[in-house]
């Protein structure tokens, strides 16, 4: 695809675990087909990234059927092993900070770019978009303000040119809703008996983030 003259170039960095728990914060899965047609929608899109930390075992990587699908159509996946740490509870947890690996391409990119998309809530990123913003593009932060809790740090929604919230994206980028991670399921409201059951929304063939919460590598702080 060439680009046509005047239209804004266009760069994705996505923190894979943060936009996970974010969306599932939330109460839906995210359909990355979708979420690279609306942003391509209007725009160059140059290259969209998406950072995760892998859990391997001898037999299988829980992540490796959604990153497969994404180096399929149309994604850079930049992955690295996630390392596993027992908390104060007993409880193992993974780790995967990916945020040098993150920095590193968007300030590559950087000068190919007229916009920065990061989907990120880590105040970490902070002085990367400070620094980014120097080279004269455009950053836009997409967290959420939203999720309980806000999933995005204020110094990091101040320092961006603009800020959107994934709840607000949500009609256009979800494969499907979910029970928001952290709340009690509670049962759904019997319909009237004259009122027909609404038609399921189609789904798109993206797969969705096949792992359950406690097996997620943890949104840095």
């Amino acid at each position: 695809m060439r680009r046509s003259a005047g239209v804004e170039r266009v760069g994705l960095f996505v923190d894979g675990a943060n936009l996970y728990h974010t969306s599932r914060a939330l109460g839906f899965e995210i359909d990355f087909a979708a979420l690279l047609d609306y942003f391509r929608g209007g725009t160059y899109l140059v290259r969209a990234f998406y950072y995760t930390a892998l859990v391997e075992t001898e037999d299988y990587s829980p992540l490796r059927p959604l990153t497969d699908w994404l180096a399929y159509n149309g994604w850079q996946v930049v992955t690295k092993p996630a390392k596993q740490q027992t908390d104060q509870t007993g409880r193992p947890r993974l780790k995967g900070n990916m945020d040098v690996e993150l920095a590193v391409d968007m300030l590559e990119m950087a000068p190919h770019l007229d916009h920065v998309v990061l989907f990120s809530g880590d105040g970490d990123f902070r002085r990367l978009v400070e620094a980014v913003q120097r080279m004269g593009v455009r950053v836009t932060v997409v967290s959420s303000t939203r999720a309980q809790p806000p999933m995005i740090a204020d110094e990091l929604r101040r320092q961006g040119d603009n800020f959107l919230d994934v709840a607000d994206i949500a009609p256009e980028i979800a494969r499907r809703q979910v029970e928001p991670r952290g709340r009690a399921p509670t049962p759904p409201a019997p319909a009237p008996a004259s009122a027909a059951a609404p038609a399921p929304r189609p789904t798109r063939a993206t797969p969705a983030d096949p792992y359950a919460d406690n097996d997620a590598p943890e949104p840095e702080a």
